[in-house]
C-alpha cells in the first residue's frame, strides 16, 4: 500500500476482520478477481457502487457501462472518490484506481472507454457495494 496518510485508516487486524479474505486480497494487497466471477458485473438497478472498505460513495449506476472485459466498467468515479498512480507491475504501465478515502485498490482506469469521457474504470466487483436508490 502507498505510504499516503487517509482519512479512513485501519490496523492489518482491523481490515481482516471487515473484509473478505478475497476481498482483502484484492483491496489491500493489490490482487485482482476472475473476470465475469462478480454479480456485480450483471447490476442495473438506479444506485451508488460504494467502496466495500470505507463505504464512500465510488460511482453512479448511470455511469456502468458494459465494456466486455468481465469487470464492473464506468466512465466516471464521484468528483474527489478516487485517486490514481502509476502501476508497474507485471511487466506494463497502467493507471492503478484507489479509494481516495481509505487508499484501498479498486482496479485500473483505461484510456478506451465510450463518451464523454473516453474513459474505462475497470474495477474489481468485490471492492464494491451495491447501494440501490431508495
Amino acid at each position: 500500500m502507498s505510504e499516503q496518510v487517509f482519512p479512513v485508516t485501519r490496523t492489518e487486524a482491523e481490515w481482516r476482520q471487515r473484509l473478505t479474505d478475497e476481498q482483502y486480497r484484492i483491496m489491500r494487497a493489490h490482487g485482482t478477481e476472475p473476470p465475469g466471477s462478480c454479480s456485480l458485473l450483471r447490476e442495473k438497478r438506479q444506485g451508488q457502487f460504494v467502496c466495500a472498505g470505507c463505504d464512500q460513495p465510488l460511482f453512479a449506476s448511470g455511469g456502468k457501462f458494459e465494456s466486455g472485459t468481465g469487470w464492473p466498467s464506468f466512465n466516471d468515479p464521484v468528483d474527489g472518490a478516487v485517486e490514481t498512480q502509476v502501476d508497474t507491475s507485471h511487466y506494463m504501465v497502467r493507471t492503478e484506481v484507489h479509494c481516495a478515502r481509505c487508499g484501498s485498490h479498486l482496479g485500473h482506469v483505461f484510456p478506451d472507454g465510450p463518451p464523454p469521457t473516453g474513459l474505462r474504470y475497470c474495477i474489481n466487483g468485490v471492492a464494491l457495494t451495491f447501494v440501490p436508490a431508495a
